[in-house]
């Protein structure tokens, strides 16, 4: 069930941002489809590696999107467990995102681009700095609920108390901060960005192209459905009934997905050396929500 939403989630999440920012600029905007269209394109296309690279650079692309499918399969979807469930499943819920970034990092390195191993030594760095954020935000949620599992934690995570309430407000901002972190997205990246020097994401992937690339973008789109399932858990409550569950879950889906759209029609990036910043910044938020549950 979780899997088939965030699919759909998925393919719809880019073409929603695309229409917003259009829309936001005063332009019609490309049709909601065109991303996965351009997707299908890639798809047809062949490949073209580096003399250079290794069978490293071909396989990263692929682990990328293995570890993020993966990592789909542990989200819970309301009263329903994830396909996959045991305790502790958050740690490798993180693990995998970890795994499918070096995976990604190992092949711009590989690809002996000068660029590339730019981009790869920022990617590093920004996810050194984001990842504690999501362990002591799932540590927070464990010592309110007493349990280590997602399934385990959002049913017996009532939003309806006032302290647990809080908590998933400041978590819902929490883990959108951290998606805009895992997807490159402004105020961090901007993937519509042309200058090699300030990319990060997009200039780690300059030499993928064709079917390569595609996988790439799709992981990104999972991506962005599989932050947004979280946030929809942690502001929904349990108790309610699955078809209200199911239309608020697309809701807070497709909110995302705007709000995204109007940061990057309204902010500009960040210069490089605030990035740091920013992402210690979610990691102190997260810290203050950990020492709240404890006061409390």
């Amino acid at each position: 069930m979780i899997i088939a939403l965030i699919f759909i989630c998925a393919v719809f999440f880019p073409g929603i941002i695309n229409r917003t920012r259009s829309i936001a600029s005063g332009r019609r905007g490309p049709d909601i489809l065109q991303p996965l269209k351009n997707v299908a394109l890639l798809l047809r296309k062949g490949s073209v590696f580096s003399t250079s690279s290794s069978i490293i650079t071909q396989l990263a692309p692929t682990v990328y999107l293995a570890t993020v499918v993966v990592a789909a399969l542990l989200v819970p979807f309301g009263k329903s467990t994830g396909i996959i469930s045991f305790n502790g499943d958050f740690v490798v819920f993180a693990y995998l995102l970890a795994l499918g970034r070096i995976a990604l990092i190992m092949g711009a390195m590989d690809a002996a681009s000068s660029f590339q191993g730019m981009g790869a030594s920022r990617e590093a760095l920004y996810s050194a700095l984001v990842e504690p954020a999501l362990f002591i935000l799932m540590g927070a949620f464990a010592l309110t609920t007493g349990y280590s599992s997602f399934e385990s934690i959002f049913i017996h995570f009532q939003t309806g108390e006032l302290n647990n309430g809080i908590l998933g407000v400041l978590a819902a901002f929490i883990l959108f901060s951290i998606m805009i972190v895992e997807t490159c997205r402004v105020p961090v990246d901007d993937p519509r960005t042309h200058l090699e020097l300030t990319m990060i994401h997009e200039v780690m992937i300059l030499d993928n192209s064709g079917f390569d690339l595609a996988l790439i973008h799709i992981t990104t789109y999972f991506k962005f459905a599989i932050f947004s399932a979280l946030i929809a858990a942690s502001l929904i409550p349990q108790s309610i009934g699955f078809v209200w569950y199911l239309l608020l879950f697309f809701v807070v889906e497709m909110l995302c997905a705007i709000c995204i759209g109007i940061f990057e029609s309204f902010r500009a990036r960040y210069r490089l050396p605030r990035n740091a910043s920013y992402m210690v910044t979610i990691t102190a938020m997260a810290f203050v929500a950990f020492i709240t549950v404890l006061v409390i």
